[in-house]
């Protein structure tokens, strides 16, 4: 069984979307952790809609996404998390597919759809809908179900799956990053250096509205900020790997 994850702040549009894949496209009752970080009221309709499904983490204040995603892994039942953010749309059978994928020491990355040319080239570029109102679930269920397992070690990539004891062992997110920016690749350069293996599995397809639900001026600030608190973190370490970061940072 498999804990997920899905911090939310104040996308009902793209919550409920999500929800109604993970929970009807999964084999097993997984335990689904909703992190509502602040504002449950833009969200009550769609929360009540699927609280017979999902367990809600109510957060009264706005504490932000590493903050809000730390909190829900603590409270996962299960060892295996699936961490996923609310602009995502799961794949059919999604859990027995990362069940079957799943390895000890290592943080699996399932590959992304996005509608749109992404700067990752693993990616598989299709457009489903660039919005949950135009998005067509069957269509996306229908074309990329039946896929043969197949495991790369390039996965740096969300959503993550992981064990809940490695996760917590490299501290987490770290909550110095604003809104998440660049929080992902500091995770994964902490997997990394911890030794965890790095794999992406392309038989279980997310799609990704991409920045659906953080965009604008206050997105691109936080990026800035977050690019900055990296190099000042992690200094060091670009300066001596400069070749496997200064393309991201």
């Amino acid at each position: 069984m498999i804990s997920v994850i899905i911090p939310t702040y104040k996308s009902p549009d793209v919550l409920d979307l999500c929800l109604l894949s993970a929970i009807e496209g999964q084999k097993n009752k997984n335990q689904i952790i909703v992190v509502v970080d602040g504002h449950y009221d833009v969200n009550k309709e769609v929360l009540e809609k699927w609280s017979e499904f999902i367990d809600i983490l109510n957060l009264e204040e706005n504490v932000g996404l590493c903050r809000g995603t730390n909190l829900g892994v603590y409270n996962a039942q299960y060892d295996k998390i699936l961490v996923v953010n609310d602009d995502n749309v799961f794949p059919y059978r999604w859990d027995d597919i990362l069940e079957n994928s799943y390895e000890p020491n290592s943080i699996i990355t399932p590959n992304q759809v996005e509608p749109s040319p992404s700067m990752f080239p693993q990616f598989i570029i299709k457009n489903f809908g660039k919005t949950p109102e135009e998005f067509d679930l069957n269509r996306f269920w229908g074309e990329y179900s039946n896929l043969s397992p197949k495991k790369e070690e390039n996965g740096s990539t969300l959503p993550i799956f992981m064990s809940k004891v490695d996760f917590l062992r490299l501290g987490g997110w770290d909550e110095n990053y604003e809104q998440g920016m660049v929080a992902d690749w500091d995770f994964f350069l902490k997997c990394k250096l911890s030794g965890l293996k790095m794999l992406r599995e392309y038989s279980c397809p997310f799609y990704h509205f991409a920045s659906i639900s953080t965009n604008g001026e206050k997105r691109q600030i936080a990026e800035k900020n977050g690019h900055e608190y990296a190099k000042y973190k992690w200094g060091n370490y670009i300066k001596h790997n400069s070749q496997n970061n200064d393309k991201y940072l």
